[in-house]
């Protein structure tokens, strides 16, 4: 048995700000494909907030602490060693962190959809 695709979009609905919105098509079309025993697994995803992680970037960017918490070590250390690319990077980060944790998000989530999908 599928996915309900009401609790589907309500869930997809209440998620919406931690997702690319351009993307919430492809994913609501991969998780309909999956049994519906294993709807339960969307709730088991850890989600990180863009806007908090924007707050960290404006005033933390400059050590890097943005990309660690991204898993992006290797950029967190250039940015750490460099005082955020003399703030080059640090300034980039501001406008582009949200984007980049919407798409960790959704990528945490298609790696449990991939495992369990059809």
């Amino acid at each position: 048995m599928a996915i309900d695709g009401n609790k589907l979009d309500i869930w997809l609905a209440a998620n919406h700000k931690n997702l690319p919105s351009e993307k919430i098509p492809e994913l609501r079309e991969r998780v309909m494909q999956m049994p519906g025993s294993k709807s339960g697994l969307l709730d088991t995803v850890q989600f990180k907030d863009p806007f908090e992680m924007l707050l960290i970037s404006i005033f933390l960017g400059a050590f890097g602490i943005d990309r660690f918490l991204l898993g992006h070590i290797g950029f967190g250390i250039l940015k750490l060693l460099t005082g955020g690319g003399c703030l080059v990077f640090a300034i980039m980060d501001c406008f582009t962190i949200q984007g980049k944790t919407r798409e960790l998000n959704f990528n945490s989530l298609m790696q449990i959809v991939n495992q369990y999908g059809n």
